[in-house]
């Protein structure tokens, strides 16, 4: 690899990571604003397993599907429209199991039930995997 490629992959990595880890402060706030309980408030001052295990599945499962756009696009804009997509796909995740599959799960979370996190974090992944699956076009 030759000094000129070097420095465009090296500035192509800062720019891709720099943009995935905006991706990941903004879906904090987001899938925080999706939710109707406070993540944050659950795990940092009640310190609830059951928040942290579906806050920590939603995480992951964004990243990954953040991963594939990072991957596969073909330029910037390209991957910041994906890493767009995969955001919301993962509200969705939440939206999801909160009206389909678990009516409850809010008041679950907030009571600190594990088996209510565990199953929002594994809906989270899959949903990432899938997201991430979809996206290597």
């Amino acid at each position: 690899m030759e000094n000129n490629e070097l420095l465009t992959a090296i500035i192509n990595f800062v720019l891709y990571f720099g943009i995935s880890m905006v991706f990941l402060v903004v879906f904090k706030f987001a899938y925080t604003l999706v939710t109707p309980h406070d993540e944050w408030q659950l795990i940092k001052e009640e310190q609830s397993v059951a928040a942290a295990i579906g806050f920590g599945g939603a995480i992951i499962g964004f990243s990954l599907a953040l991963a594939s756009a990072a991957s596969n696009s073909v330029s910037l804009i390209d991957f910041a429209t994906w890493g767009a997509i995969a955001l919301i796909a993962q509200c969705f995740a939440f939206a999801l199991v909160r009206f389909g599959f678990m009516p409850r799960i809010v008041q679950r979370i907030e009571d600190n039930e594990i088996s209510a996190g565990i199953m929002l974090g594994v809906m989270n992944v899959a949903i990432g995997l899938l997201n991430a699956a979809c996206m290597s076009y």
